[in-house]
This record gives C-alpha cells, structure tokens and sequence, in this order.
C-alpha cells in the first residue's frame, strides 16, 4: 500500500469555502438541524492564525470545495506494532482462546511477525490515516519473547510518519508482569522519556495477585512521571476490585489522576445498573477514565451511565486485523456511528455530541450550540468532511478528504 494522500502543502497558507458549524436550529420540539457558514482560515506554522468571512474570489488560497471542517480524529487505543494488516486475508481461529493461551501462541509467532512489523505498521498508519486519524494512543509489547523489539520497530514506523502522524506510546506487558517476569523489562522501559504510560493487563489473569501488580505499576507510573492505562478482561469480584483498587491509589497519588484509565473493563457490562452507578462516581472522583473498542462480543458498555456521572470515557479501533480480533475498521467515525447506533443517539444535538468519541472530546460546538471551535491560536490539527454537518458525518460515516497535521494539508488522492 502507498499514502492515501497527496504530498502536503505547508507552512503559510489560507483556506476559503470552508464549512464550519456556528450553531444549532430549534423549534418548540427542540433542536432539529445544524447551522453552517462558508469561511476563509488562514494557518501560519501550524496554527490558525486568523478566521474570517469567506471571500471566494480570494485567488490566493487553497479551495476547500465547502466541505466541512472537523477536529482530526485521535484513535484512543490500537495496538500498531502487532498488526496482521498487510498480510493476506486471515480470519480468526474457529478455536475461542483463553487469554493465557493466546499468550502462549504470541510467543510461538512474535519472533517472525516482528521480521516485517516495522512494514505493517506503516500500512496501519496509513489506513488510520484514510479515515482522518492523525494521532493514536498505541500500545506496544513488552515481554520475555520481543524484548524491547517491538518499541524499536514500532518507533521506525512513527518516525517515518512523523510529519502527517503522531501517538504516545503505552508500554504493554501484555504476558504479565510476573507470569514472564517482564517486570524488568518494563522498569527499563518506564524510564523511557518517549513512552507515556504504564500499561497491564488482567493483574488477577494472568498474574493471580491485583495488589502486587497494581502497586508495582503505581511504583512505575509515580517514579517516572507516568500515566497508566490497564487492559481489564477480568470479570466478577476480581474484576470490580481491580478497578476499585487502581481508583483508591489514584485518590491517594493526586500525580495519578486525569492521567489513570482501565480500558475494556468489561465487568461494568455484566453488573446491575446500581453497582454501575457506584463504581462511576468513585471513577469520576478518582478522575479514573475507561477507554473502550465498542463493542466487544455480546457486551453492552454501560458507557451513558459512565458519562451521567462524569468520567472521561475514550474510544479506539484495538485491533484493525490481528489473532485477537479482524473487525476493527481503522476508522474512527465509524466507531461513533456504532455507538449512536446501540445506545440510539439518533437526534441531532445527540449525533452531534457523539463525534467526541472520534475526536478526543473536542467539538464544534458546545451544549448550548455556541461554536468553540476551531479558533485563533488552535494548532491546526483538523480534516475536511463531505458532509453537511457533524450528525450527518457520524449517522453517514462521511468520507475524509483532506487532513491537517500540525499545520501540514493533505488532500485524498
């Protein structure tokens, strides 16, 4: 595969027939449609500098053919360095794996895939990219099989995509942090500058002990000024204390919150509403976020509940084509049209707010329809939709036409 886009243009340019949001039409049933207008954007070293009324005879800029402008779409969670893309058509495994056996099959297959993973994550990138995603939160294994493999051929990737993509890396023990003793490998890693978080996944699992795993991934994220992201498959009572517990530490280390998430957490969809509801609030105290790949099987994410009560919920593909899973699109807005589509955000102010989950919650308009972006002084991080506005984007799966990274225009070829 080859970039999806043209060569960029940069620096010092000015967009006119651009599309942006201004506000919201109501009538006595409410809000029934989005108000748009044409404007010209000026971007000077990856800023908008300036945006002011559309001049169309404007020879000088770049025609942006009226379609509308979003906020570039951010992939919360995808695992770039372990990818079957760009390999041929494999399906998963009729045989249904525990987790400890897909751990002992990444073993038998890691030291071949990581011959061309530098290769296949460029080709992830790039279909990321197609669907206007310019910046992932990727996990990358760290483990007795790769070593530090994994981070070394996933960076090569990164940097040969730098100047169109960007992502922050979370360093995943995804064979345990005591179960391969990879705990030495990741105390290396964490001091790391490059890498952002402290990962984990299923401390009682794979590792049969919460408190050891949480308090040494604590230790790690606290001695090296880093975040934490959890994969939490677990169910039952060792599910809910493991998330219970992550949140007491992040109460206890104030350097923990905002920057502390637990991602799946599938046990929230196997309990009843007012369990939920509790965990939630302790969540949100704790300023714990979930980070969910919607869906997942049969679960329904209680991801409303979640969000009445205040906690940061994030959205990613994790896995695009890989022995995990083959049914991540790679796109982000499809992601928020399945999510209107099972918690049935069906109306326009509700579609319209759904595209936070595409954007790292940032919108075009606030709640009460004021625009809030983009302004003067944003970095120009955005993407040009063939849509009319941003319900009909996520109820559509409109397409990409053009992105913007820090500044730098792509168009579709």
């Amino acid at each position: 595969m080859t970039t999806p886009y043209t060569a960029p243009l940069k620096g010092n340019y000015t967009l006119k027939n651009v599309l942006l949001e201004t506000g919201y039409v109501s009538d006595e049933r409410g809000i029934k449609a989005t108000k748009t207008e044409l404007f010209c954007i000026k971007v000077n070293a990856g800023t908008i500098t300036k945006i002011f009324p559309n001049d169309p005879k404007l020879a000088t800029a770049v025609d942006a053919k009226g379609y509308l402008m979003l906020p570039a779409f951010r992939d919360m969670h995808v695992h770039l360095d372990k990818t079957l893309y760009g390999l041929p058509w494999q399906a998963q495994s009729p045989k249904k794996r525990t987790v400890l056996e897909m751990i002992a099959y990444e073993q038998e297959i890691i030291p071949e895939l990581l011959q061309t993973s530098t290769t296949r994550a460029e080709q992830l990138i790039d279909l990321l990219q197609r669907y206007g995603t310019t910046f992932a939160r990727t996990h990358f294994n760290v483990d007795t099989t790769s070593g530090l493999r994994s981070l070394e051929n996933l960076q090569k990737a990164l940097d040969s995509r730098k100047e169109s993509f960007s992502a922050e890396l979370v360093a995943f023990p995804q064979h345990g942090f005591f179960y391969t003793d990879s705990a030495p490998l990741m105390k290396d890693v964490a001091q790391m500058d490059h890498v952002a978080y402290i990962g984990g996944v299923d401390p009682y699992g794979i590792d049969k002990n919460i408190e050891k795993v949480l308090d040494y991934t604590v230790k790690l994220a606290l001695d090296n000024n880093k975040g934490i992201d959890i994969h939490l498959h677990d169910g039952g009572k060792e599910g809910i204390h493991t998330i219970e517990y992550l949140a007491e530490q992040a109460l206890q280390n104030p350097k923990l919150q905002g920057r502390t998430f637990v991602s799946h957490a599938f046990v929230l969809a196997q309990l009843p509403l007012a369990e939920v509801e509790r965990i939630a609030e302790k969540l949100a105290t704790a300023k714990v976020g979930i980070v969910s790949s919607i869906p997942f099987g049969d679960l329904v994410m209680p991801i409303p509940t979640l969000l009445k009560h205040g906690v940061e919920v994030l959205v990613g593909n994790d896995n695009v084509q890989d022995y995990w899973s083959t049914f991540g699109p790679g796109n982000m807005l499809a992601k928020a049209n399945l999510m209107a589509e099972i918690y049935g955000w069906r109306s326009e102010f509700d579609l319209s707010r759904t595209l936070r989950f595409a954007t790292h919650n940032t919108l075009p308009l606030d709640d009460k329809g004021n625009m809030q972006w983009p302004k003067t002084n944003d970095s120009a991080e955005f993407v040009l939709i063939d849509a009319s506005c941003s319900a009909e984007a996520v109820s559509r799966v409109s397409p990409t036409m053009a992105l913007a990274h820090t500044g730098a225009l792509y168009w579709k070829k």
